[in-house]
């Protein structure tokens, strides 16, 4: 614990970088309590002091943890995701919530590009074959051409838009699953995800987490993408049937997938290690040092607005 005489008390679920860590020292007495041995312990030793907790979009706040703190104000999130976040029970108690949209919006998106072409192109694949000298002894397997293709986003909120935005360059054909048309976009909208999945040839998932999206890229939508068809998912683990996606993986009844986002992270299912047509990255879609730098930022910008009684930078609820 970090302690400053009259600052407000913020529990923190894990850490955050150092070039945020510093100055938070600074101004508020912190709660580590990934750093306590019994957490149910530290817990009730500090609640009665405990104003905000600064948590991580994977980490969130849970239903049990914003119950046993009773002087909870405010839950700030590093992350655009609040699935993880209790929102029914904060608005029931009046605890503010607030999240850092918009600063990751470019890098999640250059990330699901960079995942496409990635798992068509073989990149990965090309890149051991060099290394291990097989390259002397012939050429590798083609792989697949992307220009010319359609790409169907689950998901056309801000990060779905970039990445619209961003295959503009690509001589692709975009459509997009929805709940409701955008009347300012010039894709084809989607009102039935299983459709544009039969559509499209590459299906990018940017949905929001949480029980409404759970499983939402099931059995039925693998499908209809095809054996042709390849999947790429930057949004939440939970929004994939994972067991149906192995499946599918395994017997080749999708051509591939690239994934940044897992059940159990980081603990995935071992059987991902084992397939040749995945590309797998560590749920990395933020994770450059200036985008990490500008999340922080927002967190503290909320965290201060709060405790001077302004208002909220980026509020959730």
């Amino acid at each position: 614990m970090t302690t400053t005489a009259t600052s407000p008390h913020v529990l923190m679920p894990g850490t955050y970088p150092e070039w945020d860590m510093a100055p938070m020292r600074e101004a508020y007495t912190l709660h580590h309590l990934w750093e306590a041995p019994d957490r149910q312990a530290f817990i009730a030793e500090h609640a009665s002091q405990i104003r905000a907790i600064a948590t991580r979009g994977e980490l969130g706040a849970s239903t049990e943890l914003i119950a046993a703190l009773p002087k909870l104000e405010l839950v700030a999130c590093y992350g655009v995701g609040t699935d993880g976040i209790d929102l029914a029970a904060c608005r029931a108690r009046g605890i503010r919530v607030t999240n850092t949209p918009d600063v990751l919006n470019g890098d999640v998106a250059d990330l699901a590009v960079g995942l496409m072409l990635a798992v068509q192109r073989r990149i990965p694949a090309g890149d051991q074959f060099v290394r291990s000298g097989a390259w002397a002894h012939g050429g590798m397997p083609l792989a697949t051409r992307v220009f010319g293709q359609r790409i169907g986003i689950a998901g056309f909120g801000r990060i779905g838009g970039t990445i619209a935005r961003r295959l503009s360059g690509f001589d692709v054909e975009v459509g997009y699953f929805s709940r409701t048309p955008k009347a300012e976009s010039p894709h084809r909208h989607f009102a039935s995800l299983s459709a544009m999945a039969e559509w499209c040839d590459v299906l990018i998932v940017i949905l929001p987490g949480g029980e409404a999206t759970r499983g939402i890229v099931d059995a039925g939508v693998l499908q209809a993408l095809g054996p042709r068809g390849w999947l790429v998912n930057v949004s939440r683990g939970t929004t994939v049937d994972e067991g149906a996606l192995l499946q599918a993986l395994e017997t080749r009844a999708i051509a591939g997938a690239a994934l940044d986002v897992f059940l159990n992270e980081p603990r995935i299912d071992p059987r991902f290690a084992a397939l040749d047509n995945v590309v797998l990255t560590p749920h990395h879609g933020s994770g450059t040092e200036a985008t990490r730098r500008a999340m922080g930022e927002l967190v503290r910008r909320n965290l201060g607005a709060h405790f001077a009684g302004r208002p909220l930078i980026t509020p959730v609820a």
